[in-house]
């Protein structure tokens, strides 16, 4: 299963329909949502929601909303008239969020003023050496003998397994 998560701005307003069988509530809008490229135009995507979440989408947003959306991203293959295949890509929502401040991304992320680099941190003496961090863990059961030194890391490649 897919998880999709996208922060955008609604840029049509949220659109209620009811399906036929069982009037079960359906909402669709229009989010717009930055490229990743400087020179490229702004993405857009369909998002559609169902049941109690298609009603909150159309009493709670509106154009120009900016929202975090999370839900499942799908490709649509849609026959034209002209008949030619159109690929579409829709996100159907489980959960949508508003979101608030400022997000321009920055060239530097802001860091908090609570978190402290790890380089500035100092060990205090009696802990053990860094580098016994990166050995891996022997059993003691598998070797009754261990020494008292771990002795070098095997070669061998573990990525070569037959299937």
């Amino acid at each position: 299963m897919n998880s999709c998560i996208l922060m955008a701005h609604i840029v049509q307003a949220p659109e209620l329909r009811f399906t036929q069988d069982n009037q079960r509530p359906v909402a669709q809008m229009l989010v717009e949502f930055a490229s990743l490229r400087d020179n490229d135009p702004p993405g857009q995507l369909k998002v559609v929601g169902w049941g109690n979440l298609a009603t909150e989408i159309q009493e709670s947003y509106q154009v120009g909303d900016r929202i975090i959306i999370h839900g499942n991203l799908r490709i649509n293959t849609i026959d034209r008239p002209e008949g030619f295949k159109e690929k579409r890509a829709e996100l159907t929502a489980s959960r949508i969020y508003k979101a608030e401040g400022n997000f321009v991304p920055s060239a530097e992320p802001a860091r908090p003023s609570n978190v402290v680099s790890m380089e500035s941190y100092n060990r205090p003496a009696s802990s053990p050496p860094l580098e016994n961090y990166s050995r891996p863990v022997s059993s003691p059961a598998a070797s009754p003998a261990a020494p008292s030194e771990p002795g070098p890391i095997p070669s061998e490649d573990l990525d070569d397994i037959p299937f």
